[in-house]
């Protein structure tokens, strides 16, 4: 049982570190930057992880995991509409355009995401929740008549995160979001009609 002052105590710690690994990857990223950055020292660090560098790991996924889904929040549950699609789509090329390097996507998928099976279980969590919901966001247009009512839901559900994705692995490799939105906006004319 954590107290509250435990609870924020541990949220200090995962958000120092998510911050490091976004700032300097996770290879680069030690326990005694994880320490100067959240005001702890490495024994509150081990009371809070006992098992060390891993679990902070999968705490600091699970953590930008919810972080990408919420920031998402309330468009990603309101996809009814062409106009709830591309309020969404400009959100999040917004986001990404301004969170630049330093995306929580990234250093969960491509960072984070690679040193575990249990790391990896947390991005594929991640992928299946926003899938899930961009697959009811297009049942919920394609019954308000404003999207392609041929259209496989899923399949198309998993083009547009794959989308997101592609686009926000080139923004980390060149700094542009040009193929984000590309991605976007051609699943976009894609499903609407």
């Amino acid at each position: 049982m954590t107290t509250r002052k435990g609870a924020a105590t541990r949220l200090r710690i995962v958000e120092a570190a998510a911050a490091e690994i976004r700032e300097r990857g996770a290879n680069a990223t030690t326990l005694d930057d994880v320490g100067r950055r959240s005001g702890t020292g490495k024994s509150q660090m081990f009371h809070y992880f006992p098992k060390g560098r891993e679990e902070l790991l999968l705490a600091v996924a699970t953590h930008e995991a919810d972080r990408v889904f919420e920031s998402q929040q309330p468009y990603l549950g309101e996809l009814t509409s062409r106009a709830a699609w591309e309020a969404w789509r400009d959100l999040v090329v917004e986001q990404y355009r301004d969170q630049g390097l330093y995306c929580p996507l990234g250093v969960l998928i491509s960072d984070v995401g690679r040193y575990s099976p249990a790391s990896q279980e947390i991005a594929a969590r991640l992928v299946r929740r926003w899938q899930e919901c961009v697959r009811a966001g297009i049942e919920a247009t394609q019954a308000a008549g404003e999207a392609h009512r041929d259209l496989d839901a899923d399949r198309t559900a998993a083009a547009v995160v794959g989308a997101i994705q592609g686009g926000v692995t080139v923004l980390l490799s060149t700094g542009s979001t040009e193929h984000l939105e590309a991605g976007l906006n051609l699943c976009l004319d894609h499903l609407l009609v």
